[in-house]
């Protein structure tokens, strides 16, 4: 309800005020919405962090000192792991039906259900000390993504080309490719994953569900393996083109070879009936980027 309210009246609106490109204007509200989550959800957890009376971040293996079953889950806690479980039960519905789809949507779907049961679980069986460590070092890069993709858009807006956007995109993608390899590929094992695997055992010999878990956030890190694979094709591409787009996106050209093999094929000529077809054809699609893909899982 937050996200509609937000997207009818003010991210459509400024879209609109911008005068984006069309195909840019479709995407704006789903990037703007993540940005406004993300950094909230971000700046709450660092709070939690680092302005609080818990330590978990310098002191990994303090997640698991005193830990009992049924302990009492601390209220600000609490609260986080109820903002996020919503937001991550709402994304796995948005990927399939509101969502850009993307050449990794199906494997945003499995990491949105993963993620949603490690919150779920780790809530129920008062593992919430990791949880908000774990959401810490996840959450900066899709802040960082977010703005980035928004400065994408707003830079060739109107049709011009506008430096500072250009230049603060530039700045968001380097920050993103560092601090994705430095939160999610260093930190998330040294901290998160030896609290987990080496640091409960010791605290807590008998721990419950002690492969279940750790397998989730083995999987977690696979899922950052891989899409760290998008990221250093991205910056390979950056390099040689000198211009940041999202390499998950399904590419343009890909809509101007299918429009050029419809003007060649003579049967699509002065055929009204099967124009109409296509077109409601088309629309049984979901329709990306100016491309029509289909959304499998």
């Amino acid at each position: 309800m937050i996200r509609k309210g937000l997207t009818e009246s003010l991210f459509k609106p400024l879209a609109r005020w911008c005068r984006l490109l069309p195909k840019d204007a479709a995407k704006m509200p789903e990037s703007a919405w993540k940005l406004v989550f993300y950094t909230m959800s971000w700046s709450y957890s660092t709070y939690l962090l680092f302005f609080s009376s818990y330590s978990f971040f310098q002191d990994p293996p303090s997640v698991f000192y005193n830990w009992k079953s049924g302990m009492t889950v601390p209220t600000d806690i609490a609260i986080a792991y109820l903002i996020q479980g919503s937001f991550y039960g709402h994304s796995i519905y948005a990927t399939i039906n509101m969502d850009t789809w993307r050449k990794d949507s199906a494997v945003m779907v499995v990491h949105h259900i993963i993620t949603l049961a490690l919150i779920s679980f780790s809530y129920a069986f008062r593992y919430h000390n990791v949880g908000i460590l774990v959401l810490f070092l996840h959450d900066i890069n899709d802040v960082l993504l977010e703005f980035t993709k928004l400065n994408v858009y707003l830079k060739s807006r109107g049709g011009g080309n506008h430096l500072l956007n250009d230049v603060l995109s530039n700045m968001g993608s380097v920050s993103f490719s560092i601090t994705w390899f430095w939160f999610r590929l260093y930190w998330f094992p040294l901290k998160v994953l030896y609290a987990t695997s080496v640091s409960s055992i010791q605290s807590v010999p008998s721990i419950p569900f002690y492969f279940f878990f750790n397998a989730l956030l083995l999987a977690l890190l696979l899922m950052n393996i891989y899409w760290f694979l998008f990221i250093v094709i991205f910056v390979v591409k950056l390099l040689k083109v000198k211009e940041v787009n999202d390499v998950r996106e399904y590419e343009d050209e890909d809509a101007r070879k299918a429009a050029g093999e419809l003007l060649k094929d003579p049967q699509v000529e002065n055929n009204d009936d099967d124009d109409a077809g296509h077109h409601n054809s088309a629309q049984r699609k979901h329709v990306q980027n100016g491309v029509t893909k289909d959304k499998y899982l």
